[in-house]
């Protein structure tokens, strides 16, 4: 199985989204050039986090624009599996790939330290391998991770099941506690804490692990 990870000016989770991906069975990962206007022949695109542009503008803004974003919103149109973590989360929002906004943490200010997500939608291709209400340790870092959307797209998500992580404490102030969401497709994961960091026991714990072994699992099953 082949997965790509685009990289922008400013991003500096590229190579730990590289590493995820080859740990956890990827036989071939490419980097992506934000210029670039094509993606390479691969089954999961990463979007990953960092300060893409120096987070001017907002953060995400200008990265979504960029000519790889737009290969990739027509990879996730033709059934590509796409995973944005944390400014790929913000990226994905400000491309119109997922509803919502990321916005300044509750308290202004920068956190960074290991959190506790709660599996809320188990069975999808990001959690095949889990089970609702498992708890998955991982990790933090943004300043702008608070998710907000009106209370319509919030319910219709609910709804939806498209709320596939809530923190367990929430660091951020994200409304209804949200982690993570998809699209209506259920193959577009955004998710804000980082779980690329945490594949290798070296770092402590794998509770990100499985999200990656989930995808490769969905994407070799067809």
């Amino acid at each position: 199985m082949r997965a790509a990870v685009v990289t922008f000016p400013g991003a500096n989770r590229d190579r730990d989204l590289v590493r995820a991906f080859k740990a956890t069975g990827f036989a071939e990962v490419h980097l992506v050039w934000h210029e670039a206007t094509e993606l390479p022949p691969v089954d999961v695109v990463g979007i990953p986090g960092g300060f893409s542009y120096g987070d001017y503008l907002r953060c995400g803004a200008i990265a979504a624009r960029s000519p790889a974003m737009r290969a990739v919103a027509d990879f996730a149109r033709a059934g590509g599996h796409v995973l944005g973590v944390c400014n790929g989360f913000q990226i994905l929002c400000e491309a119109g790939m997922l509803p919502g906004a990321l916005v300044r943490n509750v308290g202004l200010r920068f956190i960074c330290h290991p959190c506790a997500l709660s599996v809320e939608r188990a069975g999808t291709p990001f959690t095949a391998g889990l089970r609702q209400g498992n708890q998955l340790l991982v990790s933090t870092a943004h300043g702008d991770g608070n998710y907000t959307a009106d209370e319509a797209t919030l319910d219709r998500l609910e709804g939806e099941g498209r709320v596939v992580f809530r923190y367990v404490d929430n660091p951020n102030g994200s409304l209804r506690n949200i982690a993570g969401i998809t699209d209506a497709s259920g193959r577009v994961l955004g998710m804000m804490p980082h779980p690329e960091c945490h594949v290798d026991p070296r770092t402590g714990h794998t509770g990100g692990r499985a999200i990656f072994q989930s995808l490769l699992e969905t994407v070799t099953r067809g």
